[in-house]
C-alpha cells in the first residue's frame, strides 16, 4: 500500500473517531481542546486528526481557532433552530418522494418499534430509556431520508444529523419528552400508512416546534 492511499485511509478512520466522539457525547457541547488532546483522545497520529478535524470544520460541527485549538459546535438558540429546521425540510421531502413512489417498505417495523417504546415509557416512571429514544427517535428520521434518493441531500442529512447528536448529547430524552416525541412520530407514520403527504408534513412541521420547546427555543 503506498503512502497517499494509507494516508487517506488513517484520516478516514480519524474522522470516523471523531464523529463517534461527538455522537456519544465524548466531545461535548461548546468544549474546546486542544489539538494534542485531541490526537491523544482519537488515538490517530497528528496529520490524520488535522485532515479530519478540516473535515468536521467543512460541515459545521467544529470550529478551528489558529493557534489554540478546536472547539465543537456551541448548541445556541439560533443553532438548534437551523439545524431542526434543515432536518424537517429533509424530512418533509423525504415523506412526499416515498408516497409518491410508493416506497415504504419498512414502516410496519418502524411503527412497531415505536409502540414498543411508548409502551415501555408508559409503564416507565423512572425513565430509564434514554439512549434506546434515541436510537427509536432517529430510526424514522433516518428512513426519511433515506426516501430522498440523492446523495448530496443523504450528506447534509448526514452533516446535520451529526450536529443534531450534539444538541442532544446536551439536552438529553426525559421521560416525559420520550412519552410525547414517540407519539409525534407515530402520528407521522399513521400519515405515511395512509399515503397523506400533507398529513405526514403537518406532523412533521409539529414534531420540530415541540422539540424546539422542548429544546428551550422559541418556534
Amino acid at each position: 500500500m503506498n503512502e497517499a492511499i494509507k494516508g487517506e485511509l488513517l484520516t478516514d478512520k480519524a474522522y470516523q473517531a471523531l464523529v463517534s466522539a461527538l455522537r456519544t457525547g465524548t466531545l461535548r457541547n461548546g468544549q474546546f481542546v486542544s489539538m494534542s488532546q485531541l490526537v491523544d483522545l482519537l488515538e490517530y497520529p497528528i496529520a490524520p486528526v488535522r485532515e479530519a478535524v478540516k473535515q468536521g470544520s467543512a460541515q459545521g460541527f467544529l470550529s478551528t481557532l489558529p493557534k489554540r485549538g478546536v472547539q465543537v459546535l456551541e448548541a445556541s438558540p439560533d443553532i438548534i433552530r437551523e439545524c431542526l429546521d434543515t432536518r424537517m425540510v429533509l424530512d418533509q421531502e423525504g415523506t412526499r418522494r416515498r408516497i409518491s413512489g410508493g416506497d415504504l417498505e419498512g414502516l410496519d417495523d418502524l411503527q412497531r418499534r415505536h409502540e414498543t417504546l411508548l409502551e415501555e415509557a408508559t409503564g416507565d416512571s423512572a425513565g430509564h430509556l434514554p439512549s434506546k429514544a434515541i436510537r427509536v427517535d432517529l430510526s424514522l428520521h433516518d428512513y426519511l431520508a433515506e426516501g430522498l434518493g440523492n446523495s448530496q441531500l443523504a450528506a447534509a442529512y448526514d452533516s446535520n444529523r451529526i450536529r443534531i447528536a450534539i444538541i442532544q448529547n446536551a439536552r438529553p430524552f426525559l421521560h416525559d419528552r420520550i412519552v410525547s416525541a414517540m407519539e409525534e412520530h407515530l402520528a407521522v407514520i399513521d400519515a405515511l400508512k395512509k399515503r397523506d403527504a400533507a398529513a405526514a408534513t403537518a406532523a412533521l412541521k409539529h414534531h420540530c416546534d415541540q422539540t424546539l420547546r422542548w429544546w428551550g427555543v422559541v418556534a
